[in-house]
């Protein structure tokens, strides 16, 4: 055999052994790659699931109270809704009170009509009306601003009508006093701490009046207690001369058989609590 074609023989052999093995090489490499790679994704799935676990118990802890917290909400809106319901029920009974003290005739007797009358010339900011019998004070006239506390000055006011209304014939008419205010709301913090809003206002300012007449003579079951807040004007807030009108506390005097906020006269001398 030529020495050339030998020579060409085993080159030949040489580049078929070399492709084989090349061809043997190439996947091992892949493999190799493929399985560190699948380690390396094993090891992140597993460091994954242990932080989704830890991750898990405060999730459900949350979870767990927000539901509480959902529950306390309903309660609390479900008590929220019961108050107004017995708020727009009381605000309905002192109306209807209050029309049928507008509409009766005055009760006093003209001897009692002549001694508030001659009352209201000594206090400025006392107002009486003969036709309705109803007595009018000035929230300037009993309180500072903002407060529920009767002005020393006013006592002797307050201590006058009391004797008055005690006189015998007078003695036996009820008294129906309310309270209102303007339409500024209340936004010192110190007034904010005991008069959340002008309903508590004109209702603290109204209980006032009661105890303190109460303490000169009138029996508190002669007496009841209410508070408009700014809804019943007697002028438009438009000015502060008018709204120095709206803040007021009146007095109604009632006939001896006019009930005081579910007090039935029929029924006797006492009160009778409503359940």
């Amino acid at each position: 055999m030529p020495v050339s074609m030998r020579l060409s023989l085993v080159l030949c052999a040489g580049f078929t052994a070399l492709s084989v093995s090349g061809c043997h090489m190439v996947p091992r490499n892949w493999l190799r790659e493929s399985q560190l790679r699948m380690q390396q994704m094993h090891a992140e799935k597993q460091s994954l699931g242990q932080q989704l676990a830890s991750s898990g118990q405060p999730l459900a802890q949350l979870n767990q109270q927000n539901e509480e917290l959902r529950g306390r909400l309903e309660v609390a809106s479900q008590r929220l809704g019961n108050l107004q319901s017995e708020r727009s029920e009381m605000e309905q009974k002192y109306i209807s009170l209050l029309d049928r003290a507008r509409d009766q005739e005055n009760p006093l007797s003209q001897s009692t009509n002549q001694k508030i009358a001659d009352l209201e010339k000594q206090y400025p900011g006392f107002n009486f009306d003969p036709e309705t019998g109803v007595s009018k004070f000035s929230s300037d006239l009993l309180f500072d601003s903002g407060s529920a506390q009767i002005k020393s000055t006013a006592k002797p006011l307050l201590q006058e009508f009391a004797k008055i209304m005690n006189a015998p014939d007078a003695q036996r008419l009820h008294i129906l006093v309310v309270g209102h205010t303007d339409d500024k709301r209340i936004v010192k913090r110190s007034t904010v701490t005991k008069h959340p809003s002008n309903w508590h206002l004109s209702t603290n300012r109204a209980n006032e009046v009661v105890v303190a007449m109460g303490k000169y003579g009138i029996k508190e079951l002669r007496m009841g207690a209410a508070g408009y807040s700014m809804h019943q004007p007697v002028a438009p807030n438009t000015s502060e001369k008018n709204r120095s009108q709206n803040r007021r506390v009146e007095i109604f005097v009632l006939a001896p058989d006019a009930a005081i906020a579910g007090w039935d006269p029929s029924q006797g001398a006492d009160p009778v609590i409503r359940q």
